[in-house]
């Protein structure tokens, strides 16, 4: 398994959940980490912050950054990528993992909520990708990899929740069109997506999830590592899926990621 030491990786939303997995693993191999997000100051709903997650990325052997922003908005997204390339000395890996989710029909869906969804997922993505490409370009294996699922146009998945499903997949088609212009430049930009519901605070978005029935955060930090490690040249618009890249680094027994391994597993949303 190759090294992420020394690389400076750009993740959004990591002051939790999947993303601060992913700068946790990042991190124990030396890694320069800005951690680009809200929040700032301590919720007593949503545990971590920035702060917290910064502090957390240096205490595994890394380089952490905190940053406050809002990826809906431009300036502020310049802002923090330029707080990085100027503490760094640029950006080698940016993940797209801030996602905004809400799981109703279209009537029981605000406007206010759906226009966020739409800002955070598929507009985030690409606005953090736009102004972190002029340094990936110059990075030698750079890498975009956004938390997205497989496109699929299969109506049982839009039916149940057209704004979030449009906001999700809007993501993926962003990784399928970057892939497209700069894969061939060398970048490899490309999604991964996991096979179970993973048990972040996401999930009380779920009516009736258990907790019982999900994986922890691990798995996808340890499946994004996988990713993050190869070669880049090549290596672009792929959709790929937590359990099946670990296999292929030779990692079957998955039993460690589960928050009960007595219980069934729940499958994730846009998986067949």
């Amino acid at each position: 398994m190759g090294s992420l030491q020394g690389k400076t990786l750009f993740i959004t939303g990591a002051s939790r959940g999947i993303g601060l997995a992913i700068a946790l693993r990042a991190a124990r191999d030396g890694a320069n980490v800005a951690i680009a997000a809200k929040s700032s100051v301590p919720n007593p709903k949503l545990p971590g912050t920035i702060h917290s997650a910064a502090e957390a990325v240096t205490a595994a052997g890394g380089q952490g950054l905190a940053l406050k922003c809002d990826i809906r908005e431009e300036d502020q997204v310049q802002a923090a990528v330029a707080a990085a390339v100027d503490t760094f000395g640029g950006i080698d890996i940016l993940i797209n993992n801030a996602s905004a989710i809400w799981l109703r029909g279209t009537l029981d869906t605000p406007m206010k909520r759906f226009d966020l969804m739409q800002q955070v997922n598929s507009r985030g993505s690409f606005l953090c990708a736009q102004a972190c490409l002029p340094y990936l370009l110059q990075a030698p294996n750079p890498h975009i990899l956004t938390l997205a699922p497989p496109p699929s146009l299969d109506p049982k998945w839009w039916g149940a929740h057209t704004g979030y499903t449009l906001a999700k997949m809007g993501m993926s088609f962003v990784t399928l069109g970057l892939a497209a212009e700069f894969g061939p430049q060398g970048v490899a930009v490309n999604a991964l997506w996991p096979r179970t519901v993973i048990a972040t605070d996401a999930i009380n978005m779920i009516p009736g999830v258990d907790v019982g029935g999900c994986r922890t955060p691990q798995i996808m930090a340890d499946a994004a590592h996988a990713v993050l490690v190869r070669e880049a040249a090549g290596f672009h618009g792929r959709f790929l899926i937590d359990d099946e890249v670990l296999a292929e680094a030779g990692v079957t027994d998955l039993s460690g990621y589960a928050v009960d391994p007595s219980r069934p597993l729940l499958p994730d949303l846009f998986l067949d």
